[in-house]
C-alpha cells in the first residue's frame, strides 16, 4: 500500500471527478467519476441538486480509492465549478436546487448592479464585470423574484464550498472562488462592502474567507463512512476550477498561457500585480497564492461559456448519440478549413468574452444541401475555437509579454484534430497536457498544503506534457480570414438576438400555448 496519498475533488458543471495521487511523486494512483445532470426548469435556467452532487461524489471517490488499491489518503482539497449559489437555511440543509454559472435568469439583476455601483467603479474593486449566473447576481435576482426562499436563506455558499461543508461541517470560502461571486475586493481579498450592498446580501450570509492552503475542516465520521475514508482526515480549503486547473497545469508564473476547453473554455495567464480590462470584457480574479510570493496571486482569464457543451449538445441533440467524440474528430478531420463555407456561432449559453451577452445565441450560416455531418463538426470545433481566439485577443490587451506556446488543457487536450486546429489558428505551438482531470489534479496539489508542502513546487516536477504541436504557416493564414467572417457573423446578429430573447421572455411569461 502507498503510504501517503492526496486525493483531489473536482466538482465541475457535468460531473464530479476525484483522484488520488501519490504524494511522494506525483503518480496518478486511481481516478473516478460521476456524473449528475443540469435541470433546466424555465427558459434560461440552470439548476442542480445538491444531492445528486453529493451521491456522484461517494462514487468517483470511492471507485478513485479502489483503483489506488486502497491508499492512505492523508490529505484531501477540492475545486468545483465557480459562481454558482447554494442557499442554505438556518438548520445548514439546502433549500431548494444550487443554481449555477450557466443561468441566465439574473442577467437583469448583473445590470441594476452594475449601474449602481457604477461599471468603472465595479471593475475597480473586482477586476471583472459581473454576469449572469455570477453568485452577487443570483442573490439579487432571489430576493425579487424568489422572495420567500430568500428570506429563508441563512448562508450563500459556492458549489465546492457546499461540497467541502457536506464533508467535514465547516462553512468557509477561499479567495480563488470567493472572487468569481463579484463580491470579493481583488485587492483586500475580503468581502466588498459596496458590493454587498448593491447585491443586498448582509455580511453574516457569507462564509468566512481562509487561505486556499490552509486546512479548512476535518472529515466527518459520516462522510468518511461514505467515502471510505479515514475519519479526521484534513480537508484543505482547495480552489476555483480554473486557477486549480492552472496549477495542475503547471501554469503559476506571470507571462505563461492556459488554454482549458471543458464544458466552457477558459484563455488564462497569471499576473503579478491585479490588472484588469477597463473595458469589462476579462476576468481579473485570485490564485490559490497569498500576494508577495514567486507564484502569481491574480490570473485574468477570458472565458467563454459553451465548448465542450456545444460538441455535446451537436452529439446528443442533433445526432442522437450514435457516435463517439473520436468518430466526430475523425469526420472532421476529413473536412477542409472554414467546413465547406460554413460558419457556426457557439452561443448556446450567452457569451462571456468579449461580447458579456447572455442573450447571444448559437447559429449555423451558410449551410447548404452539400453539407454532411463532417462539415457540421467541423464548423462547431472551428466556431467553438474562433470564440476561444476571440477571447485570446482580448487577453493579450492585458499581458506584458507574449507567450512561447499554448498549454492546452481539458477535453480538447486529447484530441489531435482539436490541437492542430488551435495551433494553426493561434499560430502559436500547442503543448498538450498528459492526463485529463487537471483541475482535480490541482486540487491535489493543494492537498498537499497539510503535509507542508509548496504546491506550486510540486506542480513544476509532476506535471507532465505531451509533444508540442506546431503550427502550419498556410493553414494559419486561412484560419485568420476566417475571423472577420466570424465576428461580423456575430455582429450581424445582436438586434436578432435581442428580438429574440424578448420574444422567448413572453413566451415563457404567457405560456407555451397563449397566442
Amino acid at each position: 500500500m502507498i503510504e501517503t496519498a492526496l486525493l483531489g475533488i473536482d466538482l465541475g458543471t457535468g460531473s464530479v471527478k476525484a483522484i488520488v495521487v501519490d504524494a511522494a511523486d506525483g503518480r496518478i494512483l486511481g481516478q473516478g467519476s460521476a456524473p449528475y445532470p443540469i435541470e433546466r426548469p424555465v427558459p434560461g435556467g440552470a439548476e442542480q441538486a445538491p444531492a445528486a452532487w453529493w451521491s456522484a461524489t461517494r462514487a468517483a471517490v470511492r471507485h478513485a480509492v479502489l483503483e489506488s488499491g486502497g491508499a492512505n489518503v492523508a490529505a484531501i482539497s477540492l475545486s468545483g465549478q465557480m459562481h454558482g449559489t447554494v442557499t442554505l437555511g438556518e438548520t445548514g440543509e439546502p433549500i431548494g436546487n444550487a443554481i449555477i454559472w450557466e443561468d441566465t435568469r439574473s442577467a437583469g439583476s448583473a445590470e441594476v448592479i452594475t449601474r449602481e455601483v457604477g461599471k468603472t467603479r465595479l471593475l475597480a474593486i473586482t477586476g471583472s464585470p459581473i454576469a449572469a449566473g455570477f453568485q452577487a447576481a443570483t442573490a439579487h435576482w432571489l430576493q425579487r423574484r424568489q422572495p420567500e426562499r430568500w428570506h429563508r436563506t441563512a448562508t450563500l455558499l459556492l458549489p465546492k464550498d457546499w461540497l467541502r461543508y457536506r464533508l467535514t461541517g465547516a462553512i468557509a470560502t477561499e479567495p480563488s472562488d470567493a472572487a468569481s461571486t463579484l463580491l470579493l475586493d481583488r485587492q483586500t481579498r475580503d468581502w466588498s462592502p459596496v458590493m454587498l450592498a448593491a447585491a443586498g446580501i448582509e455580511r453574516p450570509q457569507l462564509p468566512e474567507i481562509v487561505p486556499s492552503g490552509a486546512v479548512s475542516g476535518a472529515l466527518s465520521l459520516a462522510a468518511a463512512g461514505a467515502l471510505g475514508l479515514v475519519p479526521g482526515t484534513p480537508v484543505v480549503a482547495g480552489s476555483a476550477d480554473a486557477p486549480a486547473a492552472a496549477l495542475g497545469a503547471g501554469i503559476t508564473r506571470p507571462g505563461e498561457l492556459l488554454v482549458t476547453i471543458s464544458t466552457g473554455a477558459q484563455v488564462l495567464t497569471p499576473l503579478a500585480e491585479p490588472r484588469f480590462d477597463s473595458l469589462g470584457r476579462l476576468h481579473t480574479f485570485c490564485t490559490p497564492f497569498e500576494p508577495g510570493g514567486w507564484d502569481a496571486a491574480w490570473y485574468c482569464m477570458g472565458a467563454t461559456m459553451a465548448a465542450g457543451l456545444a460538441l455535446r449538445w451537436l452529439r446528443d441533440d442533433v445526432f442522437a448519440g450514435d457516435l463517439t467524440y473520436d468518430d466526430m474528430t475523425a469526420l472532421a478531420a476529413d473536412v477542409p478549413i472554414g467546413a465547406g463555407g460554413l460558419l457556426f456561432l457557439p452561443y448556446l449559453a450567452g457569451e462571456r468574452t468579449p461580447h458579456l451577452n447572455p442573450n447571444a445565441r448559437g447559429a449555423f450560416i451558410g449551410l447548404d444541401a452539400g453539407h454532411t455531418r463532417g462539415h457540421l463538426i467541423r464548423a462547431v470545433l472551428e466556431g467553438v475555437s474562433l470564440s476561444i481566439f476571440d477571447a485570446w485577443t482580448t487577453l493579450k490587451e492585458v499581458m506584458t509579454t507574449t507567450p512561447e506556446r499554448i498549454v492546452l488543457a481539458g477535453g480538447g487536450a486529447r484530441s489531435p484534430c482539436w490541437r492542430q486546429l488551435l495551433a494553426d489558428l493561434f499560430g502559436l505551438p500547442v503543448r498538450p497536457l498528459h492526463g485529463g482531470e487537471q483541475s482535480a489534479f490541482g486540487a491535489a496539489l493543494l492537498a498537499a498544503s497539510a503535509l507542508g508542502r509548496d504546491p506550486a513546487e510540486l506542480a513544476q516536477r509532476w506535471v507532465a506534457y505531451g509533444v508540442d504541436v506546431s503550427p502550419d504557416r498556410h493553414a494559419h493564414e486561412r484560419y485568420q480570414s476566417l475571423v472577420p467572417l466570424f465576428r461580423e457573423a456575430y455582429a450581424s446578429h445582436v438586434d436578432l438576438f435581442e428580438q429574440l430573447a424578448a420574444w422567448r421572455e413572453l413566451r415563457g411569461r404567457y405560456g407555451e400555448g397563449r397566442t
